[in-house]
């Protein structure tokens, strides 16, 4: 399972590319581009794969099993229901709480991507679990987790993960702290 994973949205599309390429080999692309149109999203689609390949990086679709499969992609990523039945292929089903966990699991995840951690811009004002309820629902998921939200690489060395993921957190450089 791929260490480390980045995430994509409109917000960091323009710094995507340096970002796949700054990412240690073997790391996990995580597409979701909601916000293109299918024509629009299937070629920056497969743009972005053909860089994370060239490095080495595990190339998921945010999408259904049988989409991910007819893309090309090495998994899918979504919700519980989404990604339950289809051939087989990794599934990154994304949980919330003890509940979603629950349902993931019922729909063979591979990785429970679980958020969001802290705060982030994704969700401002929203509700975060925090370490110590991160760390409690992952104990409990029984395959690995990827911590999302908020994630940087200082925050997944206090939180002591080793799956992160991120948004914002990957597609700059990191801090000098970090």
């Amino acid at each position: 399972m791929p260490a480390i994973w980045l995430v994509s949205d409109a917000r960091n599309d323009a710094r995507l590319e340096p970002a796949l390429r700054r990412l240690p080999r073997g790391s996990a692309f995580v597409f979701r581009h909601y916000h293109l149109d299918p024509e629009a999203r299937r070629a920056r689609f497969d743009g972005l794969a053909r860089i994370a390949r060239a490095r080495g990086h595990r190339v998921i679709l945010a999408g259904s099993i049988a989409q991910a499969r007819h893309w090309g992609a090495d998994g899918a990523y979504g919700a519980p229901k989404r990604l339950q039945s289809g051939a087989q292929a990794l599934r990154a089903v994304t949980a919330h709480s003890l509940r979603e966990i629950a349902r993931a699991r019922a729909a063979r995840a591979d990785a429970i991507v679980l958020s969001p951690v802290f705060a982030t811009r994704s969700h401002p004002g929203g509700g975060s679990l925090g370490p110590t309820i991160f760390r409690l629902l992952a104990a409990r998921a029984g395959v690995p987790v990827i911590a999302l939200g908020g994630m940087n690489p200082r925050r997944a060395r206090t939180l002591g993960t080793a799956h992160w993921a991120a948004i914002d957190g990957i597609g700059r450089p990191a801090p000098k702290d970090s």
